[in-house]
């Protein structure tokens, strides 16, 4: 999966999670030409500029857990999809079996408000 937007966190990628959003109706245009962009399913979530392409729209929200980074990202060119990182300082192995639950615990605090969500993916799945 890759990691979109810049992290404040250096640490890397050790779990992550895509889910699936809920389908919404499509926002119209008033003039003619193209419909707005769709506006992030999360108030939590701010603009995090991709350095590369400074045109791509790019929201993350990062919060620091308890010795890791809880990072939820959502790209307005895959407006369907939510990412989910759990980032800590852990090198050349992956996220230890018994530490999996709070990862998706700490996911679903923050997007109950979205409803029940579909996981598309996972690395681990619990």
């Amino acid at each position: 999966m890759p990691s979109l937007g810049v992290s404040r966190s250096h640490w890397p990628v050790v779990a992550w999670i895509r889910l699936k959003l809920p389908v919404l109706p499509r926002s119209e245009s008033l003039i003619a030409g193209i419909a707005p962009p769709a506006d992030p399913p999360l108030d939590i979530l701010t603009r995090n500029i991709v350095a590369t392409d400074p045109r791509k729209r790019v929201y993350a929200f990062e919060e620091e857990q308890d010795g890791w980074v809880l990072r939820i990202v959502w790209d307005a060119d895959d407006p369907g999809i939510l990412e989910a990182e759990y980032r800590a300082p852990v090198y050349g192995s992956r996220l230890a079996r018994e530490k999996v639950p709070d990862f998706w615990r700490a996911v679903k605090g923050k997007t109950s408000v979205l409803g029940p969500l579909n996981v598309e993916a996972a690395d681990p799945r619990p």
